[in-house]
């Protein structure tokens, strides 16, 4: 299954695509978020992603309030979730000029709706659709963005099987072009998160849903898990990005930064390098390997012109002079007499031996 994302074919035989996710990491600030795409560009990655959602469409204040207090990351916050979300809300008139400055870097724009009406405001400039991990029981929100006729990227952090399983397909009845990602949830940047990715899962949705593209929306320190996904057939790549880890806001914390991004992205490129055939063949590289550290068989002695050949004669040693017998015809040389004298250390041709 391969399609287009902007420029950038995705697929298995394609490279990776890294996504920037800046989400509420602009801090309100326009000009940030102009700058952190243009260090996302320069960090390597393929597109700069933000989020569209307005507060009172996405989170409910009564809500969270009668929770009993806020639970998980959101305990860390010093305002109410509703507060949190309004502050980390993307005007709409944003959307035009932060489009602008990732065509002028050469970087693909997207952006996350989280209401219909963002997804209807988003149509004409985002090169497909990113849906959060949050969404995924939401199947009218689906079907809605799959009619736009858009690639979809589906996380799906915090969900079962069946409910993927739902998901995936209700968006593939209407729209083929689809990623699906492996995600956990935690945005708490523990350590002990790497316990819970089950990287695996990628190998299940391989196996239940071959036509869609695999993708990993990740949030754990370092590259080992990005790297493993990869491994495990992963194409799209999402983490989120900062100038700052130390910088106050929701996002900072588990973000990866200018150095860290540039980093994974030149390790994922190794690794696709290393990743290579699924054939078992003599490389390129190691042909005079071949010689040198495979044997041949020898003569262990000085060998007569006519003298009937013995294991005791035989040595297996290296190199593997070219055109000389292998190891592994050893017993069908047994027997056979030497047609000419051999030299002691000489290798042996068929060419030396008949009956």
């Amino acid at each position: 299954m391969t399609f287009k994302i902007g420029n950038h074919e995705i697929g298995m035989e394609y490279p990776t695509y890294f996504i920037a996710d800046v989400a509420a990491n602009h801090d309100g600030d326009l000009e940030r978020a102009k700058l952190l795409i243009r260090l996302a560009k320069e960090a390597g990655a393929d597109a700069a992603k933000f989020q569209n959602f307005q507060a009172h469409k996405i989170v409910s204040d009564r809500g969270f309030k009668t929770l009993g207090g806020q639970q998980s990351h959101q305990a860390k916050w010093k305002k109410s979730v509703f507060e949190v979300y309004k502050d980390a809300s993307l005007p709409f008139d944003w959307t035009p000029v932060l489009k602008e400055e990732c065509d002028k870097q050469g970087i693909d724009y997207f952006s996350s709706p989280y209401d219909f009406e963002a997804t209807d405001m988003l149509e004409r400039y985002v090169p497909a659709y990113k849906v959060g991990s949050g969404e995924i029981d939401w199947i009218e929100a689906l079907e809605y963005m799959a009619a736009k006729g858009k690639p979809m990227i589906l996380a799906t952090g915090a969900a079962t099987l069946g409910e993927v399983q739902k998901a995936v397909h209700a968006v593939l009845k209407i729209n083929k072009d689809l990623v699906l990602m492996q995600c956990n949830t935690n945005y708490t940047a523990s350590l002990e998160n790497f316990k819970y990715i089950n990287l695996n899962v990628l190998k299940t949705y391989g196996l239940l849903f071959p036509d869609v593209v695999l993708g990993l929306s990740d949030h754990t320190p370092g590259h080992a898990t990005v790297l493993g996904a990869v491994a495990l057939g992963a194409r799209v790549i999402e983490k989120h990005f900062t100038d700052d880890n130390n910088r106050e806001g929701p996002d900072h914390l588990f973000a990866m930064n200018p150095k860290t991004w540039a980093e994974m992205v030149e390790n994922t490129r190794q690794l696709e390098q290393a990743l290579g055939s699924t054939d078992k063949f003599v490389a390129g590289n190691e042909i005079e390997t071949v010689v040198i550290q495979r044997r041949c068989l020898r003569a262990a002695r000085a060998i007569s012109k006519g003298e009937a050949i013995t294991r005791a004669m035989l040595d297996v040693l290296r190199p593997a002079t070219p055109g000389a017998i292998l190891p592994d015809q050893l017993q069908n040389v047994i027997g056979l007499r030497a047609i000419e004298d051999i030299l002691a250390g000489q290798e042996i041709r068929w060419t030396d031996l008949g009956k």
